[in-house]
């Protein structure tokens, strides 16, 4: 959720300190009095809680934040995209070129119902700067998450479309939501029948709040947390301040769940509700302990069906599920020289109903490349080699090449191709700023990581990567995504290591450097590989030509005694 200005008197509250547990909310409901959508899914929390898990540690691998326009934030993109598009789901990324912190919205639309009633369900996806940002706003990330997966699974018949969101930029100011809205026109706007926001559902102090309780769209919503005794109030501290409100202010129905931030509960409340009376709802809104400990898994639960209980109750119908697919390609991008070619497979599940043949095709290829498969049909659950190939004169560049796979419904995944024109092998050194004299130009890393600090020497010049050297529990990464040139006879990854340890056992490894090309683990290094200087280490990365992949060392040290990671040099040379 958005800051505002807090009171005094809420500023000291927001202070309090409260023990996360499940047990500050009434676990205990009356009994449910009947509902309408009696077929909506009981969504698993532990699906939930494990989405929660994914964004911690995106978190931890990215300075601790996942603030919009952050590499955190980039990365929960694509873990929120890859879920998404291996569901079935066709997925847009909007770039929100007006946003303070450039970066994109997720889209993802259920293909079912008419394209003029529109449903939609959003949540920021965002953090801030001062801590991981799991309740604020990962829990209602999370929760979306998993009932878009649960409908592609379930895949019922749909009397309306279903369009889902995870906004950038809204600790900013509502940007990413205010972007999207802008871009539609009035007609498109006139498709949305109703908005959805999820804002903080899993607060450790928190209450049941619904934005314009007493609203037609919020009956569903309040329908189902009235059927377990719950007593929602209207969302007075959350008003105008998520991203509802970029819907509200275009004419556009909204509503939407949350549990609290900054506020403080009222004794009336806590009697009602349970937890602590005059403390905030969230006592570590906007702060570094946001982490997994900080949600309360019975509040989430609730949420997560509430939202459940509304899409089924809005746009499912009583038809039977049709048989359906996904579709996935990987890697997702590669690059070739004219006259050459790669290849990358194609995977596909069942997601609903019966398994199926799925027929499969390419479009969107430039003129000279020709994309074909291997078999050209498989059963859903199958997989198939594509091979992308490129003639001597073919049209250089960068293209999006769209891979459809074509039975009861189609199903579409995207391959990001790079044609190069030197012809044969380009050949050469791709890594960029190899030896770290650039600071952290190129590279993702860890706060700190690329330093001059003296405590550990260069190889050469004045930079180096040093990872971990703490003494106590830590985790630093460092990576770079490399497009490596096709039709080369040598690919040679190397790169200088020096280990430094305090650990004095000879036998257990308690500190851990992993080396990863893609999926990949090369290699990894320890406290036991501890030695004077620097030793060079090379690998043979031929297995990766034509491909665009990510080079990325992971150090992990544990609670006492520091190991130095120090790395330096770093190259991948095709010749």
């Amino acid at each position: 959720m958005r800051r505002t200005t807090l009171t005094a008197g809420i500023a000291l509250a927001a202070a309090v300190a409260l023990t996360a547990s499940t047990a500050t909310l009434p676990a205990a409901a009356a009994p449910a009095p009947a509902l309408a959508a009696l077929a909506a899914p009981d969504i698993s929390v532990t699906n939930v809680q494990a989405h929660l898990s994914q964004l911690q540690s995106i978190a931890t691998s990215n300075g601790g934040h996942r603030r919009a326009g952050s590499a955190g934030y980039t990365a929960s993109v694509s873990y929120v995209k890859s879920k998404l598009q291996a569901a079935g789901y066709t997925v847009t990324e909007q770039n929100c070129t007006g946003c303070t912190y450039p970066g994109n919205n997720v889209i993802a639309e259920w293909p079912g119902g008419p394209a003029d009633q529109v449903i939609m369900f959003g949540a920021h996806l965002d953090g801030v700067s001062a801590g991981p940002g799991i309740n604020d706003n990962g829990s209602g990330s999370s929760v979306l998450l998993e009932n878009a997966l649960v409908l592609a699974q379930q895949n019922p018949t749909m009397t309306k479309r279903v369009r889902f969101a995870w906004w950038n930029g809204e600790e900013q100011g509502l940007q990413g939501s205010k972007f999207y809205v802008n871009s539609l026109s009035a007609a498109q706007k006139g498709y949305i029948k109703g908005y959805y926001n999820f804002d903080m559902v899993a607060s450790t102090n928190g209450g049941y709040f619904i934005n314009r309780v007493t609203s037609t769209t919020a009956a569903p919503l309040k329908a189902y947390w009235d059927s377990l005794g719950l007593a929602p109030e209207e969302n007075v501290e959350g008003q105008g301040r998520s991203d509802d409100y970029s819907f509200q202010q275009a004419g556009i129905p909204t509503s939407g769940y949350a549990m609290g931030a900054s506020a403080r509960k009222t004794s009336a409340q806590a009697s009602k509700w349970g937890g602590t009376a005059n403390a905030s709802y969230d006592p570590c809104y906007h702060a570094s302990c946001d982490t997994t400990s900080n949600i309360n898994a019975t509040g989430l639960n609730r949420s997560a069906d509430g939202v459940a209980y509304a899409i089924w109750d809005q746009a499912v119908g009583t038809g039977t599920p049709t048989n359906n697919f996904s579709v996935a390609v990987s890697p997702t991008s590669g690059s070739i020289a004219q006259g050459a070619s790669t290849t990358a497979t194609v995977s596909t599940a069942t997601t609903s109903g019966s398994a199926q043949t799925v027929a499969l095709s390419a479009s969107g290829a430039p003129s000279g490349v020709t994309v074909s498969f291997s078999p050209a049909s498989v059963t859903s659950g199958g997989s198939s080699t594509m091979t992308v190939a490129a003639s001597s004169t073919a049209a250089t560049g960068t293209y999006t090449i769209t891979v459809t796979g074509t039975g009861s419904v189609a199903r579409t995944t995207t391959y990001t191709l790079t044609v190069t024109g030197t012809g044969g092998c380009a050949g050469g050194q791709v890594v960029g700023n190899s030896g770290f004299e650039s600071g952290a130009t190129v590279w993702t890393s860890s706060s700190g990581v690329i330093t001059t600090d003296q405590g550990q020497p260069a190889r050469s010049g004045s930079y180096k990567a040093w990872l971990n050297g703490y003494g106590s529990s830590h985790t630093d990464s460092l990576s770079q995504s490399l497009t490596v040139p096709a039709g080369c006879a040598t690919y040679t990854l190397s790169f200088w290591l020096h280990v430094d340890t305090a650990e004095t056992t000879s036998s257990t490894a308690y500190d851990k450097l992993t080396v990863q090309v893609g999926s990949t683990t090369l290699a990894t290094y320890s406290n036991l590989t501890a030695a004077t200087g620097y030793v060079q280490r090379t690998f043979n990365a031929a297995a990766y030509a034509g491909q665009t992949v990510t080079l990325k060392f992971t150090g992990v040290e544990d609670a006492s005694l520091q190991t130095s990671f120090v790395i330096d040099d770093v190259t991948l040379t095709a010749s």
